[in-house]
């Protein structure tokens, strides 16, 4: 059986990076099933690009429109997806070469019993020069509890899988991405493919960069609402997030001078 992958993105306000990102989407020949891209009311060019690529490429489908922040519309884009599996490309990232999907899709088919996959990807600069690769991590559930390992942009997850868990909860404004790998990975484990599959953007605009002490608070939040629901002492969670959260200030801050930022 042929699967097909649909790539979603959102964006608002994105028109400094996005024409990287959409280019590296479509060099994908083989597996790229569709384009989704969920513009939340865009003021500057965003829309404009959008509109250009979307009138070249028959694989993209977008809207315009307001939404109810980042899970809001990463709901929408999965709603309107129709490939086999999913995934999210944020706006200022893009794929590392022309052979991710087919990379993915390969491993799919080479392991039928996986539902879905994770694996490493490169930080570059706003300039998109190289910083670091930071590969994939080895996968247990108790650890990632501890933390999000999961990479977002080289994540690749089934869409029967993804609707079965509920998708993103649109309570959440940073980490919805660490929930929903929680409740994904209590239904099954990931292929872990030791491969760097996107490249991730590290620049003041960044929400994980610029944001990175909200972010952290938040994936704590999350990580004790999952403890609770399954009836965990959160003691240890506790103390283990007040070192982490430290070494997470110093992580973030040699990032930002490796940036330039």
């Amino acid at each position: 059986m042929t699967m097909r992958i649909s790539v979603i993105t959102v964006t608002l306000n994105s028109e400094r990076f996005l024409a990287e990102c959409l280019a590296s989407v479509a060099s994908q020949g083989d597996g790229l099933h569709e384009h989704i891209i969920v513009d939340g009311g865009s003021t500057d060019a965003t829309v404009e690009i959008i509109r250009k690529h979307a009138a070249s490429d028959a694989r993209v489908h977008w809207i315009s429109e307001p939404d109810n922040g980042i899970s809001d519309a990463m709901n929408k884009g999965a709603a309107m997806a129709t490939g086999d599996v999913i995934a999210h490309l944020n706006s200022d990232d893009y794929y590392a070469d022309p052979r991710v999907l087919a990379t993915v899709l390969d491993c799919f088919y080479r392991n039928p019993e996986y539902s879905w996959l994770t694996a490493g990807f490169s930080f570059v600069s706003g300039r998109g020069t190289f910083i670091r690769d930071i590969r994939v991590r080895k996968f247990s559930f108790r650890r990632l509890v501890r933390g999000n390992i999961i990479l977002h942009p080289s994540t690749f997850i089934k869409r029967d899988l993804f609707n079965s868990v509920g998708g993103f909860d649109v309570s959440l404004s940073y980490c919805m991405d660490y929930d929903l790998f929680l409740r994904v990975a209590m239904v099954s484990p990931p292929l872990v493919v030791d491969k760097q599959l996107s490249c991730f953007r590290a620049h003041a605009g960044s929400r994980s960069v610029s944001q990175s002490e909200q972010a952290y608070a938040e994936e704590f939040h999350v990580r004790m609402a999952y403890l609770r629901s399954v009836k965990r002492s959160t003691l240890y969670y506790r103390f283990d997030y007040g070192i982490k959260r430290y070494l997470n200030k110093l992580l973030y801050r040699r990032l930002l001078a490796e940036s330039g930022l």
